[in-house]
């Protein structure tokens, strides 16, 4: 379950941290498609994020 209503007290949270000084919202939550995490081009296209393979290396973007 999500609650966008919520997401600028959890950004003041994170942010009231020194580690997160620099947070922000990157994306949403939505109900579909379930399981997925699905990226926005600059073209205004969508992608589907896969699962790492391999390393688990953080994404750099």
């Amino acid at each position: 379950m999500h609650a966008p209503d919520r997401a600028d007290a959890a950004l003041a949270a994170l942010r009231a941290d020194h580690a997160g000084a620099q947070a922000a919202i990157t994306g949403e939550v939505r109900e579909e498609p379930a399981g997925r995490v699905v990226g926005k081009t600059g073209f205004g296209g969508h992608r589907m994020i896969d699962l790492l393979v391999g390393d688990p290396l953080p994404r750099i973007c």
